[in-house]
């Protein structure tokens, strides 16, 4: 199978540590350039308003590396810039994935329906991201924040990160599915393990990004070990606001 290249543009550098951990499951046959958004700013709401400039940078990366498809990390900037993806649909001159709207895709390809959203957002943006979700028919519960800021999540060990899904799961029974957004959060170590003990399907917006990018770029996989939306990897299914 002939390499494919991917761009991933983000608000981190390509050194983070909590990349390090997401690496491992691309595929051998897929190149990941990880690229620092050139605005990035220094909190999470301050890419409010910056679509246009994400999208000028975007392209002028595309043009210069010759990616096939794009991925863009980040929830907030989806829900502080209405109508930021129907722009990528149109200005971006490759597929692109983002971070809701690909584990949106997720979630619907799993079944899922009552989600637990793990993530180390303030509770502002966590309603922002409940109410994406219901746009596609899905209800989010979530903890309240329990983080003084979202990268003290960068301190959490892989075993206190499932200790912490564990609590939060018993306390809200009937959940169907567990949806973890952003990647200082990190579930992938422990994924597999807390899907066999849940018995429910997780999704790491990390992963559907990359099962979302590379399913629009028609390719598939089988790759055990990162749960159950890599070992299946089910098509992409339809996603419209209900």
């Amino acid at each position: 199978m002939d390499r494919v290249k991917i761009g991933f543009l983000g608000s981190t550098a390509p050194s983070s540590p909590h990349l390090d951990s997401f690496r491992p499951c691309v595929p051998p046959d897929v190149e990941f350039t990880f690229v620092q958004e050139a605005d990035a700013g220094d909190s999470l709401w301050d890419v409010k308003g910056k679509t246009e400039g994400l999208i000028r940078q975007a392209n002028e990366l595309i043009e210069r590396h010759g990616w096939d498809g794009l991925v863009i990390s980040g929830g907030p900037k989806e829900v502080l810039n209405p109508g930021m993806w129907e722009r990528l649909c149109v200005e971006i001159k490759v597929p692109v994935a983002t971070a809701l709207r690909s584990s949106a895709l997720a979630l619907r390809a799993l079944g899922a329906g009552r989600i637990l959203l793990m993530t180390p957002v303030d509770d502002k943006l966590k309603d922002l991201y409940r109410d994406y979700l219901a746009g596609f028919g899905f209800a989010a519960v979530y903890p309240p924040q329990t983080l003084h800021k979202h990268t003290d999540a960068l301190k959490l060990t892989p075993q206190e990160v499932a200790q912490m899904t564990r609590q939060t799961f018993a306390a809200h029974p009937g959940v169907d599915a567990i949806y973890f957004q952003g990647a200082l959060l990190d579930p992938l170590p422990i994924l597999d393990q807390l899907e066999t003990e849940l018995r429910v399907p997780i999704v790491a917006s990390s992963l559907a990004r990359m099962w979302d990018i590379l399913s629009q770029l028609g390719r598939s996989y089988k790759l055990p070990g990162y749960g159950t939306l890599l070992a299946n990897w089910p098509p992409l299914p339809r996603l419209e606001k209900v």
